[in-house]
């Protein structure tokens, strides 16, 4: 049984995503971190955030509830990947490094919410 937070693999992805975010939204020119790199950043958070806070949860039910919020955050990133990419300020090479880490960190939400009683909805 994990007993930290820090030993979820889920967890551990969600950070390493939010790390590659911030870097992302350190090259932004500075007219647009405020609109679209702080909603980047404040989604990307808000995965790890969701994550922890349903494990400090007691009844499955509201666990399950903040892991389902941090997956609707996931999406979230990868909408405003898409639109960083579409609109010239992620390469080619960054994008797709950036998606495949939302679907590797997607992949191991959906398996954790399956694992707590949850389903993959």
């Amino acid at each position: 049984m994990v007993e930290k937070l820090s030993e979820l693999r889920v967890y551990r992805k969600a950070i390493e995503l939010s790390d590659m975010a911030w870097a992302i939204y350190q090259n932004l020119p500075k007219e647009h971190r405020f609109h679209m790199g702080s909603q980047l950043l404040r989604a990307v958070d808000s995965i790890g955030a969701n994550i922890a806070e349903g494990f400090g949860r007691f009844h499955y039910r509201d666990k399950t509830k903040f892991y389902y919020n941090a997956r609707g955050s996931l999406w979230e990133c990868k909408h405003w990947g898409f639109l960083f990419y579409k609109r010239g300020f992620l390469e080619e090479r960054e994008f797709n490094s950036f998606m495949k880490s939302i679907e590797k960190t997607g992949k191991l939400l959906n398996n954790f919410i399956r694992a707590t009683g949850g389903s993959n909805g």
